[in-house]
């Protein structure tokens, strides 16, 4: 391992920006990045600031580092796979480096519609046959659980609130 360091620390000392592509482009077969996530992996990489900004720079003229596509692709698929809230959402985002103008445009992929269907569906994954939820202690018990889990998922309260009553409602009506 410190022969593999050392290598590449002598790398980066020899030739600074073509360590600092060989990093972005090794980045960026894994998973698309954004710019931010980018600039700190060649910082940690002890990659001088210049530098990789300069990298940076011409990674985004050729359309392969690309904030605005980063976030839509982001939007898009962390609201279907793991059904995330825009509030959720938005700051996931913002721990990314996105700019809340970029941002705010790729969470209009999420229309209310959908946003509330999604935590609907949660709560109905989440409700088993066997819970017992005519007694108003567990009713309670359980509504508090879903609402907290729909909150970590980035819905807001009043939403949380109303959908796991309507389900809830659903459910008793059912039995």
């Amino acid at each position: 391992m410190t022969t593999a360091r050392s290598a590449r620390e002598a790398a980066v000392v020899a030739n600074p920006a073509a360590a600092a592509r060989d990093i972005v482009l090794r980045q960026l077969t894994h998973s698309p990045k954004s710019r931010l996530q980018l600039r700190q992996k060649l910082i940690e990489r002890e990659i001088p600031e210049d530098v990789a900004d300069s990298v940076l720079d011409r990674f985004e003229e050729v359309k392969l580092i690309d904030d605005a596509e980063f976030a839509q692709m982001w939007v898009r698929s962390r609201s279907q796979y793991k059904s995330l809230a825009r509030g959720a959402l938005k700051r996931e985002l913002a721990e990314k480096g996105i700019d809340p103008e970029l941002a705010q445009h790729a969470l209009e992929q999420v229309d209310d519609a959908t946003e509330r269907q999604q935590a609907i569906d949660l709560v109905r994954k989440k409700l088993r046959g066997s819970i017992d939820l005519s007694e108003r202690s567990e009713r309670d018990k359980y509504t508090r659980r879903w609402v907290a889990m729909l909150a970590r998922k980035g819905f807001n309260p009043s939403m949380a609130f109303e959908v796991t009553s309507t389900v809830i409602d659903e459910y008793l009506q059912e039995a």
